[in-house]
């Protein structure tokens, strides 16, 4: 992240901070990472991301609707270049036919456009947290 000087911001959701964590972990990473904010339950997405109360009713929280939208407003929130997005079903509990365990959105928002990846990881619930976070980083690197 740091080769282009550009600042990131994260939302999560079902990862709860890991992403987060995982960038801060990097000696440095104070000079591109300038925030994260963990929007676990719909009101926090609402109220703090400003994630429209429509949207979530009308797609549920783990959408990619939702998902960039959190992109879209993290990044509005901390001013920054890149912001991320994730929402999931990280079990093990909570899935169903339509939406799965292990299913995954993240959304990078950067210059006016959203990028939005649906993935479905297996395992463990810390195992799913644990790729979605990877995953979210592996797309950041992707886009600089």
């Amino acid at each position: 992240m740091k080769k282009r000087l550009l600042t990131v911001s994260i939302a999560e959701s079902c990862t709860g901070g890991l992403a987060a964590d995982i960038v801060t972990n990097k000696p440095g990473s104070s000079s591109y990472f300038k925030g994260g904010l963990v929007a676990y339950s719909n009101a926090s997405k609402t109220d703090i991301l400003k994630v429209p109360k429509g949207t979530l009713t009308k797609y549920g929280a783990v959408s990619p609707q939702v998902s960039s939208s959190m992109a879209k407003n993290v990044r509005r929130v901390f001013g920054t270049d890149i912001g991320v997005g994730i929402t999931g079903i990280c079990g093990p509990s909570g899935g169903s036919k339509a939406k799965p365990v292990g299913l995954v959105y993240i959304s990078i928002a950067a210059k006016g456009a959203i990028k939005t990846k649906k993935f479905r990881f297996k395992g463990t619930r810390r195992a799913i947290k644990l790729e979605s976070a990877r995953a979210a980083l592996k797309l950041i690197n992707d886009i600089i």
